[in-house]
């Protein structure tokens, strides 16, 4: 047999054993039965390629870093000192959250609640314009076109609460994970949303009947009865949430452009390199990076060669992105977070994901095994499926951590939030709210982050941190989502 025919019966060989290894079913290792075999019992193991990246999200490689400040603590508030932690992988938005992006979540509220005489629902989603008033200048224009006109679609939402940024990633969730299940064949467009009927990603797992499906459902393997997508299929995304104060801080930073061999080079102070707001690229000498106060009264330095081009917002896609091509995470708006805000919370953290603010819920089943269909005051599933404690569950635990290690014994010993005499929460005692003092640290204090078009440089370091009510918004705060990365941290399964 000669060289070339040789070759061939061995190829084809190799592909006859290919064809017999991909027909071959996987088995249980510890079992030795079949997956996705209708005579043993029909238990499904769905083939997963790893989590796609959202839409609009950036992968980011989790690891160690220092977190903290690098600027001198000019406040006095010793609230950020050093300290090493690790987080996951994670995703986060490219941008932050435009005008555009705000307007599209406010059409599609307009669609589903105003003709149902729920307007309050569309009317809590507005951003208060109003944010842009100044009493000793003249910017009522902003009040006025800043939202709406055209020119600013692409520059960054403000006037949003760190509420109102907490219920537009849970749109986002379902929106996102609805044009999933719709681009598969899996779900219908509909026509006329309602309070009812529109779509939510967490309804849709616990309500087999789910009226979303189309006419091509996916089958249980042993029944062939029609079922929805499950949580174990891997087709659906997890949640778009705001970051935690470690993950944006870590993202902004970018250090993967700034190590060796798991050797920081050089610690960043801000989400490039050297100590000043211009670019060191020898094309753009001396141009600056951030769109940032340089001074009293100097926003964009003078005609003919402004510095950032921003008297207050610039575009979200401005300037250079940093290592993990994040725009904008040293100006233009600083940024809503996770967290609650405490002066302690260097103390108190854990060294690996760490976050303040759990509060433990989940789904109420019922005895039948079907969930609860309304709470008390009559509300759908739809809204308030996540509201309700789970009696089944023997191991369940409600929880609002917000408080867990604020200073008193009881709550390091049980994990309950901290108590006055007369069972009230006790912050107020904690954080001192009295006439002669008041502290305005409570449990509805969110941390945010970066500097913006009205801050100078001190505040574009990623390791500062600021913080304001949850229901406040300013001119100069806006947000960006994140998602959690689940499986491998590298990204490749």
């Amino acid at each position: 047999m000669n060289t070339k025919k040789m070759l061939s019966v061995v190829a084809g060989g190799m592909i006859f054993v290919l064809m017999l290894m991909s027909c071959k079913k996987e088995v249980s290792h510890t079992t030795g039965w079949a997956y996705n075999d209708p005579k043993n019992g029909g238990f499904e193991v769905a083939a997963f390629q790893g989590q796609e990246t959202g839409p609009g999200l950036v992968f980011i490689e989790g690891g160690r870093f220092t977190m903290g400040r690098m600027e001198e603590d000019v406040m006095g508030d010793w609230d950020n000192y050093q300290r090493t932690v690790t987080l996951s992988s994670y995703y986060i938005d490219e941008t932050e959250v435009t005008n555009r992006d705000w307007l599209e979540y406010l059409h599609w509220l307009g669609l589903v609640f105003v003709p149902a005489d729920l307007i309050s629902v569309f009317n809590a989603a507005l951003p208060d314009t109003t944010v842009w008033r100044d009493r000793l200048a003249a910017r009522e224009d902003l009040v006025e076109y800043y939202l709406r006109y055209p020119a600013y679609a692409t520059y960054p939402v403000v006037g949003i609460s760190w509420e109102q940024a907490t219920r537009y990633c849970a749109w986002r969730t379902d929106r996102v994970n609805e044009n999933i299940l719709i681009e598969r064949g899996l779900a219908v467009k509909t026509a006329e949303p309602t309070p009812e009927n529109y779509f939510n990603t967490k309804a849709y797992y616990v309500y087999p009947t789910y009226e979303f499906s189309s006419d091509k459902r996916l089958q249980y393997i042993s029944t062939g009865e029609e079922r929805n997508a499950q949580m174990e299929d891997g087709i659906l995304l997890p949640n778009y949430r705001l970051p935690t104060e470690a993950e944006w801080e870590y993202a902004a930073l970018g250090l993967i452009g700034n190590t060796l061999d798991e050797r920081v080079l050089e610690r960043r102070t801000y989400p490039w390199n050297g100590q000043v707001t211009r670019t060191d690229d020898k094309k753009y000498m001396g141009e600056f990076v951030a769109n940032l106060r340089r001074g009293r009264g100097d926003y964009m330095g003078t005609a003919g060669h402004l510095n950032d081009a921003g008297s207050y917002t610039v575009p979200v896609v401005y300037y250079w992105p940093n290592d993990y091509g994040l725009y904008n995470m040293a100006g233009n708006v600083a940024e809503w977070v996770m967290d609650v805000y405490r002066p302690l919370s260097p103390e108190d953290m854990t060294d690996i994901d760490p976050y303040r603010g759990n509060v433990y819920q989940t789904v109420k089943v019922l005895e039948d095994g079907t969930v609860e269909d309304r709470d008390e005051e009559g509300n759908v599933p739809m809204q308030l499926v996540t509201d309700f404690k789970n009696d089944r569950r023997r191991n369940y635990r409600s929880a609002n951590n917000i408080n867990y290690l604020d200073g008193d014994w009881a709550s390091q010993i049980d994990g309950e939030s901290w108590k006055n005499a007369d069972n009230t929460l006790g912050t107020n005692q904690m954080y001192q709210k009295s006439t002669t003092a008041f502290s305005l640290v409570d449990d509805n204090a969110r941390v945010y982050k970066g500097g913006s078009w009205k801050d100078i440089q001190y505040w574009a370091s990623p390791g500062n941190r600021r913080f304001l009510d949850q229901t406040e918004s300013t001119c100069f705060i806006g947000f960006r989502c994140a998602m959690t990365r689940l499986g491998s941290s590298n990204g490749k399964n």
